[in-house]
């Protein structure tokens, strides 16, 4: 069974920030596979799907960002899933807006969420889909910036992103990580 999980935070105020470009991942993958995470278990938001023989399990926690950890360690410990079989999708600040880059494991890089993810499994070995969502111009805080939307001029990229980000996650259905990682770090 394969498990993805795209980080952000829950309810209208924070639809289409920076920091929820993991959920929107996890709708578009959701959207073109006509599946829908209408299960709620975890405090996550879910669907189990099949597609190539394969078991899908699409995660959305709604703890908010920092505590994403307190929904992905259960599921993993309820399906009895290895921390291999696990990807992460989640902005970040230190990639230009519109750029994905695929690592097989790591450590927080300063995302709470990661960083909460990494205290309640114990493991920093999982993969991880980070798309960037580039740093503030001007002196607005960090907070505010990932919590506000992208601006016009960002809006096509990101689109692009997101689609790379989905077209990824389909690849590794069917191909070792390894592979996609190549495939997509450009």
């Amino acid at each position: 069974m394969k498990c993805i999980v795209g980080l952000g935070n829950p309810g209208a105020k924070y639809e289409d920030t920076r920091h929820n470009i993991g959920f929107k991942v996890i709708d578009e993958l959701a959207e073109k596979h006509n599946w829908s995470l209408s299960k709620k278990k975890f405090n996550a938001q879910y669907t189990t799907e099949h597609i190539n023989g394969e078991k899908v399990l699409l995660i959305k926690p709604l703890t908010y960002m920092n505590l994403s950890g307190e929904a992905v360690r259960p599921f993993l410990e309820f399906y009895n899933l290895s921390i291999e079989d696990l990807v992460v999708i989640y902005d970040d600040l230190d990639l230009p807006a519109g750029k994905i880059r695929l690592r097989q494991k790591g450590g927080h890089g300063g995302h709470n969420g990661i960083r909460n993810i990494i205290d309640k499994t114990a493991e920093k070995n999982f993969k991880r889909i980070r798309i960037g969502i580039g740093r503030p111009e001007s002196n607005i805080p960090i907070v505010d910036y990932v919590l506000g939307k992208f601006s016009e001029e960002q809006q096509p990229k990101m689109k692009e992103s997101v689609e790379l980000a989905v077209e990824a996650c389909e690849s590794w259905f069917e191909n070792p990580f390894l592979e996609v990682m190549n495939e997509y770090n450009r």
